[in-house]
């Protein structure tokens, strides 16, 4: 899988986003795990700390950070990273409940989940640091499809229930030459708060040319049968026959599934893969202030050749205050995440690097952590 180009794309991107001031914020006056201060030097992106490092989160980065925690255990043996993929919604519930470290989600913090993991932080502010970037499959199991097209508002209306059958006119429409069965159309949804829920409806909402009627949101309002987390979805579409879900991209690579080709209105239906998901980052905006990197995606972008529906995972944390011994670990951990060493790691499962710029803004705020 190529990453070349999404580095260039990503840096065109995210050149126009400016300089984003890195200031230090955050902390944990009561500890969880045990730790130890002492520390030795290692290639992880200076100390290697010893102790437990507890974190729950977005299940969308599971495959990304369960790798990233083998290749840091090479270099940081005394560490041990724990990782719950619980979904972004219980994780930054966990985090802003003091009962870890750190939180992975699919979306930035609100105001009232900031409001919140400010409290948690000791009346210092989190922040949002995107270390993944994780492309959203329309993945599907029809009999006798290999290549199934769809555009937003037809998306939609599938995910919405007002299209129950594969043989509909508007799916037909956009896929000339392929035949298509009779069959009911089975979808699959997040039962589990879920920042890749969030991001999908945000795409539909966007881009569904109004057959979408809810909000974006992490609970899913739409029709269906529910399986938690990203494996539920992936499995149970796997499983069943004229299926179809929303899930991160590496899910559907592991489970052989079916992947939409988006028809995002540029005239040519597009392809998912590293080079169109880093297209879609040109429109991508600030969203964040002060050290805060959350970013705004366009959803609705008619770029020719972008892949318009992409999360990128946040680690959540405080950047102030933590006990010594959690603030090593959590700036070694996270060192590592964002090096060049620990973004490589995931090309091969299906998630894109970080372009360069934000890369640099990352660790920038990492360095600040203390």
């Amino acid at each position: 899988m190529s990453v070349n180009r999404l580095f260039r794309v990503g840096s065109v991107a995210v050149a126009s986003l400016g300089v984003l001031a890195l200031s230090a914020c955050g902390s944990d006056p009561q500890p969880s795990g045990s730790s130890s201060p002492d520390s030795s030097t290692s290639s992880a992106g200076g100390e290697c700390p010893k102790g437990t490092l507890n974190a729950e989160g977005s299940s969308a980065q599971k495959n990304a950070i369960e790798e990233v925690i083998s290749k840091y255990n090479e270099k940081c043996a005394d560490v041990t990273v724990n990782y719950n993929p619980t979904g972004s919604g219980a994780g930054i519930k966990q985090f802003n409940a003091n009962q870890v470290d750190f939180a992975g989600s699919d979306s930035a913090l609100k105001p009232d989940e900031m409001t919140a993991a400010t409290k948690r932080c000791a009346n210092n502010p989190a922040v949002d640091l995107p270390m993944v970037i994780g492309p959203i499959a329309i993945a599907y199991n029809v009999d006798g499809v290999s290549k199934l097209t769809l555009d937003g508002p037809t998306a939609a209306k599938i995910f919405q229930g007002s299209i129950k059958t594969w043989n509909d006119p508007a799916i037909a429409k956009l896929n000339a030459g392929v035949t298509l069965p009779s069959a009911p159309i089975s979808v699959l949804f997040r039962s589990d708060e879920s920042g890749t829920t969030e991001n999908f409806t945000k795409y539909l909402k966007a881009s569904g040319g109004g057959a979408w009627t809810g909000e974006p949101a992490k609970k899913w309002t739409g029709t269906g049968s529910g399986k938690e987390k990203s494996a539920g979805v992936a499995e149970g579409v796997k499983s069943t026959k004229n299926s179809i879900t929303y899930v991160e991209w590496s899910y559907a690579v592991d489970n052989k599934l079916g992947v939409a080709l988006i028809d995002n209105g540029s005239g040519t239906p597009v392809e998912l893969s590293t080079d169109s998901a880093g297209k879609a980052l040109v429109a991508a905006k600030p969203a964040g202030t002060g050290s805060d990197l959350a970013l705004k995606l366009d959803y609705a972008t008619k770029a020719p050749g972008a892949y318009p529906i992409i999360l990128v995972t946040y680690e959540i944390a405080c950047t102030k205050g933590l006990p010594a011994e959690k603030t090593a670990l959590v700036k070694s951990f996270l060192n590592y995440f964002v090096s060049k060493d620990g973004q490589a790691a995931l090309t091969d499962l299906n998630y894109a690097p970080l372009p360069a710029e934000i890369q640099t803004k990352v660790e920038a705020a990492i360095q600040a952590i203390s």
